[in-house]
């Protein structure tokens, strides 16, 4: 089996980070999205992966390399417009050939894995599984109304009236017959190609489709607060370790100082990375935090946040569920109210009462 990753896209709701990277770069618990996405696809023994890119090609491929860091073999495949789904299996095609895969979003994050779902996509060997996860407003996803037993009655795109409360989730796993499905439909009226008509193709023809429902955690980190909340999430599990330097330092909790870290003076309460090369002097790092490489904090107050790489923020008295770009600096002056700050990368503010 090989695998699919999509990357593409514009990331409007990630603005204004992805002006300055995609979105499957923005890290949770100090890795990239798509490290994630790819240790869980390594976790099924999958070692071959393309990787659907466009503008952000170079940047991501600077970050995954060729995958023998992350222990596979990754190709990537340019994407010049995003035209759906399923246009992204036609541009694969040469490189899929006729193996089965999954195709994996990569912006989604199921932190349990989809190890046990693979195994029954094997063993039973449907022409198409869909995920599915149980959602609120299935309004805004794709969704998918089952027969008894978990076969695939239909698929319909964004419901205006309800059919089902399972959303599609991302991710697919898929035989050598959604090729033929590609080829038979014609774009939606968004001028795509949907994944979802193609399998509804396929369930109209009568293969078998099937869906199996994920229990656990997942997020479409395509917003702020879910990518917060994603931070979190992981970082419940975290194993503590110091590899940095402490000096009249505190830590409570799970607390992870990396390599060439400098924790003086300070408070860390865990769960919490600081990020390999990072000072924090004379500041309280609260729960639910990751502060990225090269960053420096004096004087700071800062708990479930994220600060991405090179990011200096000093003398902010409160910042609370606040993600900080690469390379931009927060400067504090007097007053004690708490912030929530949102700024890109290479961003100077200065926080007033």
């Amino acid at each position: 089996m090989k695998a699919l990753v999509l990357s593409g896209g514009a990331g409007t709701r990630l603005r204004p980070f992805s002006y300055s990277m995609p979105k499957q770069l923005i890290p949770i618990a100090n890795k990239p999205v798509l490290e994630h996405v790819v240790a869980n696809i390594r976790d099924l023994g999958v070692r071959e992966i393309g990787i659907i890119v466009g503008e952000w090609g170079p940047q991501i491929a600077a970050v995954l390399g060729d995958g023998s860091r992350l222990g596979c073999e990754i190709t990537y495949i340019r994407q010049d417009q995003p035209l759906g789904l399923a246009h992204c299996v036609s541009l694969a095609r040469d490189f899929l050939g006729d193996d089965d895969f999954v195709m994996y979003l990569g912006d989604n994050m199921l932190p349990q894995g989809i190890t046990d779902i693979a195994h029954d996509f094997q063993a039973n060997r449907p022409a198409a599984q869909v995920v599915v996860y149980k959602v609120a407003d299935p309004r805004a996803f794709g969704v998918a109304e089952l027969e008894p037993g978990g076969a695939v009655r239909r698929l319909v795109e964004k419901p205006p009236e309800f059919v089902s409360d399972l959303a599609l989730i991302g991710v697919y796993f898929l035989t050598p017959a959604i090729h033929e499905a590609v080829a038979a439909i014609a774009p939606s009226a968004r001028g795509e190609l949907e994944i979802t008509d193609a399998i509804q193709w396929l369930v109209a023809r009568g293969d078998p489709v099937r869906a199996s429902e994920y229990g656990g955690y997942w997020k479409d980190t395509g917003n702020v607060d879910d990518v917060l909340d994603c931070n979190r999430e992981l970082l419940d599990g975290l194993i503590p370790a110091v590899d940095g330097e402490l000096d009249d330092a505190e830590l409570i909790g799970p607390v992870v100082v990396e390599a060439g870290a400098r924790v003086v003076r300070s408070r860390i309460v865990g769960p919490a990375i600081i990020g390999a090369g990072t000072l924090v002097e004379d500041s309280y790092v609260g729960p639910a935090t990751s502060i990225g490489r090269d960053c420096v904090l004096r004087a700071t107050h800062i708990d479930h946040s994220i600060a991405l790489d090179g990011a200096h923020i000093a003398e902010v008295k409160e910042l609370h569920g606040s993600l900080i770009g690469r390379a931009a600096t927060v400067g504090g002056a007097s007053g004690t109210a708490a912030h929530r700050l949102v700024i890109g990368d290479h961003t100077r503010i200065v926080v007033a009462a």
